[in-house]
């Protein structure tokens, strides 16, 4: 059933992980299951069987060229640095080669105590399952880099989080789980072979074109090359209102895709303070600090590769300020980029920043819903007679109504062709989103009550973000006052 396993990460130094064979469950069900990732990836699905596939999806058994590993990497956590930390629950498998020849992970998430488990159970609730599973093809169908979900296997076992909750495991494709905190694994340990061995598997893996720079300069266009991976990824989470939640140094993905979906949830009413997670108790990673915890995180990346970029430590410093200096500027092209978009403007123009801000100030007194705003204004591009509909979403109507005309100032200064604007508009600004309410629903019906018709509705709703979908407009809507969800959790 799987495709071939390459095993380039187990071929590293066995420093770098610990070898461990997923924990046995008494009784594996496949609950869920991404046939069309799957085919991607190149799995045998002409003989798909559920039965068979839970059993590998479980990690009953260890597919044929397998080597399963648990990864060991560091960490700063809410600003605090842990030496060790590694994956304590979950089992790299591998790593597949897709139809597109794009080397890809395949771990399973909830595997059992591993060497790295702390304490810890090694297992994984099912509701984090399932909301990681939701929020991950969510953010694929918007286009935004991210982890994605293979499959959702349920264990027939519990697990206890304050209460007992059915058990589960995830199966997780990533373009390589490898983190900023992996890099701090080893230069916590003064283990400078370690941090260039690891440097050297993520040039050749990811940053290829750096392969032909000399010492230095490749370890530094490695740093370079993140960062703007990173500038990028963080503004187009700000682009559909989505907080992670615990942006710690083990949670920054090298590849610049978004990655452990833990406490995880995207804003409704717009206000750049939102917090969600229920152990971010400080705001540490609100909403409008994203981008910043992001240069932060940077920091701690370029304080592992001093040693790389020069034998001068003065210098090599002073190298790596100069290029993490440089990320404001980054983000916030990035940044304008997304907006400029939401709002359908094609063109680059000095006020655009301004122009942005002001509806963001506006939507935030106004307490206006950020999906829906963007996506009514796509409607009113088309016809100004949608304008009631937007102008409804705010308490405070007086303040869109002014902005809407500056708006459509700068638009006059576009280039002609209305239908072109509001098709890119309508394919920048998501219909629909995994609003926190409607994912505590689905994952409130599977675990009470093992029904998972309202995860399957949801989850193919979200994953065609886009599209008008006539008859599944509730959908849209915020949640109302008795359904907001305003703490979500880890649920490791």
């Amino acid at each position: 059933m799987f495709p071939p396993f390459t095993l380039r990460y187990a071929r590293l130094p066995e420093r770098f992980y610990a070898h461990f064979e997923p924990v046995p469950v008494r009784e594996p069900h496949l609950v869920a299951f991404n046939r069309p990732l799957a085919e991607a990836l190149g799995f045998d699905l002409a003989a798909f069987d559920a039965e068979e596939a839970a059993v590998w999806f479980s990690g009953n058994v260890v597919p044929h060229g397998a080597e399963p590993l648990a990864q060991a990497y560091a960490g700063h956590q809410f600003g605090g640095f842990v030496p060790q930390l590694g994956d304590g629950r979950a089992v790299l498998l591998g790593e597949v080669t897709d139809r597109d020849g794009r080397l890809r992970d395949i771990q399973l998430k909830g595997a059992g105590r591993t060497p790295f488990s702390r304490g810890g159970d090694g297992r994984s609730p099912l509701g984090p399952v399932l909301r990681e599973y939701l929020v991950s093809e969510a953010m694929h169908a918007m286009g935004i880099p991210s982890t994605r979900a293979l499959a959702a296997v349920t264990t027939g076992e519990r697990v206890m989080r304050g209460i007992p909750e059915p058990g589960a495991i995830l199966t997780r494709v990533a373009a390589s789980h490898i983190r900023v905190g992996t890099f701090q694994y080893f230069a916590a340990r003064g283990d400078i072979d370690g941090v260039r061995e690891l440097a050297g598997h993520v040039i050749e893996r990811h940053y290829p074109a750096l392969e032909s720079r000399q010492d230095g300069e490749r370890y530094l266009g490695l740093l370079e090359a993140v960062q703007a991976r990173q500038a990028a990824l963080i503004a187009k989470w700000m682009g559909v209102g989505f907080i992670h939640g615990v942006m710690n140094t083990d949670n920054t993905s090298i590849s610049g895709e978004t990655i452990d979906f833990g406490p995880c949830a995207f804003m409704e009413q717009y206000d750049p303070k939102m917090v969600f997670s229920s152990i971010d108790e400080g705001g540490r990673y609100a909403y409008s600090n994203q981008p910043w915890i992001a240069q932060w995180n940077l920091a701690r990346l370029a304080e592992t590769l001093l040693p790389l970029i020069d034998d001068d430590s003065d210098r090599a410093v002073e190298r790596a300020t100069e290029l993490l200096q440089r990320f404001p500027e980054q983000y916030e092209q990035e940044w304008l980029a997304v907006m400029r978009a939401k709002l359908g403007l094609a063109s680059e123009k000095p006020g655009d920043k301004a122009l942005v801000e002001t509806l963001l100030a506006a939507m935030h007194r106004g307490r206006a819903d950020f999906t829906l705003t963007f996506r009514r204004l796509a409607d009113v591009a088309e016809s100004a007679a949608a304008e009631a509909s937007l102008v409804e979403l705010f308490e405070r109507p007086e303040e869109i109504a002014g902005w809407l005309e500056e708006w459509r100032e700068r638009l006059a200064q576009e280039e002609p062709g209305e239908s072109e604007r509001v098709q890119r508009m309508r394919l920048a600004n998501p219909a629909f989103i995994p609003r926190n309410h409607r994912v505590q629903q689905a994952l409130t019906a599977a675990m009470d009550e093992n029904d998972y018709g309202p995860f399957e509705t949801l989850l193919d709703i979200i994953t065609h973000p886009f599209d008008d979908q006539p008859g599944r407009e509730e959908y849209m809507r915020p949640a109302e006052p008795t359904e907001r969800v305003f703490r979500t959790f880890c649920g490791t």
